[in-house]
């Protein structure tokens, strides 16, 4: 039977091939933590803070500090980049027995007619040395689509990062933000996703974790 997958699930199945394993076959899943809903809110007041640059030439401040607005603009078409944004629908690839592997992608920009990942991040505290590398896959999975789906798309991306710092006397929140260049590696992408193919397609793994051990 075909699977469709996604950085989630392929984080799952980082974390623990039992139970990324019983929830693909629809075995079991694991009970979903509390999703902090300010992530969810930044995103789409941060996506609306960048859809009303697209067209007029010019970069959100946050990246006008940080890179060359005669090199990079904002993706232009914004009916196709909300269908990208899409969770439902979002970038799609299949492989050729109907594996699908999809993502619902935050941002692009243009840079010598090849497209360049952006994603956002909210946290709540300073970013650390290794904090970037822990959305590698998710990148090199935005990469892959955008390439698969006939977009020239470069070998890097960025990420960027929202901390609050401070309250200011009127009761508005400072955000500090980071952009990082991340170099991406769309063979990664597929790598991963013929990894879990391949875990799918034999028997449940033994090894589980404090989550699926005992379940079935």
């Amino acid at each position: 039977m075909p699977y469709t997958l996604s950085n989630t699930s392929l984080n799952l199945m980082e974390e623990c091939h039992r139970c990324f394993w019983l929830d693909k076959h629809k075995v079991w899943k694991r009970p979903a933590g509390i999703f902090p809903s300010l992530p969810a809110g930044m995103d789409s007041i941060l996506k609306a803070h960048f859809d009303s640059y697209i067209g007029s030439g010019a970069l959100p401040p946050e990246l006008k500090r940080k890179l060359d607005s005669t090199e990079y603009q904002l993706f232009g078409d914004k009916a196709l980049l909300d269908s990208w944004r899409n969770w439902r629908k979002g970038l799609r690839w299949e492989d050729s027995r109907g594996n699908a592997l999809t993502g619902a992608i935050d941002n692009v920009l243009t840079r010598n007619e090849k497209l360049v990942v952006l994603d956002y991040k909210t946290r709540g505290y300073d970013l650390k040395e290794d904090t970037a590398a822990h959305y590698q896959n998710q990148l090199d999975i935005y990469a892959f689509l955008l390439e698969m789906n006939g977009h020239p798309t470069a070998n890097y991306g960025f990420l960027l990062f929202y901390v609050p710092k401070k309250v200011q006397k009127d009761g508005a929140v400072v955000f500090e933000t980071t952009l990082k260049r991340m170099r991406l590696d769309r063979d990664n992408a597929l790598r991963l996703f013929e990894r879990a193919i391949a875990l799918l397609n034999r028997r449940c793994p033994k090894k589980g974790c404090e989550w699926c051990r005992g379940r079935y």
